[in-house]
């Protein structure tokens, strides 16, 4: 069964300010996570919340990476996409996908 992807934030509108080759690649990558599958490039990352995950995509025009978090049984959430500039994530990109964890979780404990 696929889950619906949905975007937190301004996640969506960086996605689609990727390069196109780029756009594609996240794209397919998302749609295996949505049928349950591990994308093809990705690692762990525990220090943003537990369950939380990032897609890395390389090419010629850069390093881009999507944070998702999978775990939860209603939907696949995009938390944050960016273009990795160095060969660190930025301190602002973890704390902007962990922010958004936070309230993506608090949202869900109130339903």
């Amino acid at each position: 069964m696929r889950k619906p992807l949905l975007f937190e934030a301004g996640a969506y509108e960086s996605l689609i300010a990727f390069p196109a080759a780029a756009r594609r690649e996240a794209g397919h990558e998302l749609d295996l996570v949505q049928q349950g599958q591990p994308p093809d490039d990705w690692k762990p990352m525990p220090t943003i919340g537990i369950g939380v995950s990032e897609i890395r995509i390389r090419n010629q025009a850069g390093a881009y990476r999507v944070i998702y978090v999978a775990k939860f049984e209603e939907a696949v959430y995009v938390l944050h996409c960016f273009e990795k500039k160095s060969q660190r994530t930025s301190r602002p990109d973890l704390d902007l996908a962990s922010a958004r964890y936070k309230t993506l979780v608090r949202r869900r404990s109130r339903r």
